[in-house]
């Protein structure tokens, strides 16, 4: 078609199409998209709306890092005494205090072994050990804390994430903000009180052997061993127990709300096979004792292990609500956080605002759209036309793009969707100014000023285009919440007018000219 092939014909024709139809959603009233084909909605969706557009839910949360390094020193305390035990190593005075664990080992010959012991426990975390004669100063390096730290943050902005998804909340935005602090935002949710009280449980899970030998009265006068703890519980009221963990709530598979023999509710639970194994070894070496059931740091439960449970599965009682334990069940399954998350900002945007905000927005748009037809008619005439087609198309595809990609549209998404009307009116009028230029020069044959117009302008367009995609690309790279949303719709306004700028405008015009056989082009 005069430099037009079929095939390019075609492709533009099909790729048009595909837009409508990937665009055709956003445009149904909710009724009718709910009564299509389940499978269809979920290749055709419509376009997210963010928090600002629907309203909803923001939660600005902090990872409580200061007690990581006691917490983990502990832990690593735990491991320690265990380990020198089984190296037969004499050691006493194994405490945790300003931020060091401390021992003194009763043989110099065994601090070789002291060291190599230690770091064993804490593969691929930088430790500094100091000695002092046999006294043992062993505390993490800044290398270590900020590992430690960047570990906490990825670990709850996951679990913050499964909790999330858990409760069916549509299209949650979770993200990481800064070094420590995580975003939650939750279109359509107007009270976080839920979810700020899942999110404030750690939902630390472990299971204690109860520390028969030693009675609460002696564990206040300071009469208990190393090995021992004293712990409150909800039920029990304060009991000591082994520090020793027999399994954690790392080694959970799932857990799910039940009933017990009393038809109250309760929480079943199961193991990985590891865990399964430990489980099941720990209750068949301890039959007739108590094992205590820690939920952050509070004991739920201490029952008697009457047999040996081999199964790997269990269930946890305590006088649960249905709600409580649905709760319960959910925090075990998502895993527990590594760190306490702090509210430090909590914002709830009603729905009113933010149909508020679309209206003032797709007005925005809509105004800008119309003006710029009514110039391009006036200054271009029936060229125009061709333009302002090429311009309604470009947007159908946009929003076909956005739906495609599964992207978020907010408030400055609008901002960024009328700026590609912009840009995208300068790209036709690069055109037109290049086929007037030819024109000037003599050419005569329509098809050669529509050719050489194209040519001509092709790379001013890339070049604007290009060096403005970059810019949208740094500012969804580096950017979040509203400058990343102006940046998605940026970077795909600018795609889609390379598309309609070069190949539709051109493809409406060629049509024309083959159609109606001008004998010049009168720009």
């Amino acid at each position: 078609m005069f430099g037009y092939s079929k095939g390019k014909f075609w492709s533009v024709i099909v790729t048009i199409v595909i837009g409508i139809v990937f665009a055709l959603p956003s445009f149904l009233p909710t009724a009718i998209y709910e009564k299509t084909p389940k499978d269809m909605r979920s290749w055709f969706k419509p376009i997210t709306l963010g928090l600002d557009l629907q309203g909803g839910s923001y939660l600005l949360m902090e990872v409580d890092t200061k007690n990581l390094v006691s917490e983990k020193l502990e832990g690593l305390a735990d491991l320690t005494r265990s380990a020198l035990r089984s190296e037969k190593v004499r050691f006493s005075g194994l405490k945790v205090e300003n931020d060091a664990l401390t021992l003194k080992v009763l043989k110099a010959e065994d601090l070789n072994t002291v060291r190599d012991t230690i770091r064993k426990q804490e593969a691929g975390i930088p430790l500094q050990i100091d000695t002092e004669g046999t006294n043992v100063t062993i505390h993490y390096t800044e290398d270590a804390l900020n590992i430690m730290k960047r570990q906490a943050v990825a670990q709850s902005l996951e679990i913050v994430r499964k909790r999330i998804d858990e409760l069916g909340t549509k299209e949650p935005q979770i993200q990481q903000q800064g070094a420590d602090r995580i975003v939650i935002q939750l279109p359509g949710v107007q009270d976080p009180s839920e979810i700020k009280a899942l999110m404030g449980k750690t939902a630390k899970l472990t299971f204690h052997l109860v520390d028969e030998s030693t009675n609460v009265i002696m564990a206040r006068q300071g009469k208990i061993s190393p090995d021992s703890m004293l712990m409150d519980g909800n039920e029990t009221g304060p009991i000591v127990l082994k520090r020793a963990v027999v399994v954690g709530g790392e080694s959970l598979e799932d857990a799910r709300t039940t009933y017990d023999e009393k038809g109250e509710a309760a929480v079943s639970f199961s193991f990985k096979s590891i865990g399964a194994k430990k489980f099941a070894n720990a209750t068949r070496e301890n039959v007739g004792r108590r094992l205590a059931i820690v939920l952050d740091g509070k004991v739920i439960s201490a029952p008697t292990i009457n047999t040996p449970i081999t199964g790997g599965k269990g269930i946890i009682t305590g006088k649960f609500s249905v709600a409580a334990a649905n709760d319960l069940a959910l925090l075990l399954r998502s895993g527990a956080l590594p760190a306490p998350l702090i509210v430090q900002e909590e914002r709830v945007v009603g729905p009113g605002l933010g149909d508020d905000s679309i209206r003032a927005g797709t007005t925005a748009c809509v105004l800008g759209l119309l003006f710029v037809f009514v110039f391009m008619i006036i200054v271009y005439g029936r060229y125009g036309i061709f333009a302002d087609i090429a311009l309604l198309t470009n947007g159908i595809l946009l929003l076909a793009l956005l739906s495609i990609f599964d992207a978020t549209l907010t408030l400055p998404g609008l901002a960024g969707i009328a700026l590609t009307i912009a840009m995208a009116v300068d790209s036709n009028i690069l055109v037109f100014e290049r086929m007037k230029e030819e024109i000037q020069k003599g050419v005569s044959h329509p098809m050669e000023i529509l050719n050489r117009g194209f040519q001509g302008a092709f790379s001013a367009i890339l070049d604007g285009q290009l060096t403005t995609f970059f810019a949208a690309l740094f500012l969804f790279w580096l950017g979040s919440g509203p400058v990343r949303g102006f940046g998605i719709t940026l970077g795909l306004g600018l795609a889609t007018t390379m598309f309609t700028a070069l190949l539709v405008t051109r493809m409406l015009m060629t049509i024309w000219i083959v159609i109606k056989k001008p004998k010049t082009i009168d720009l």
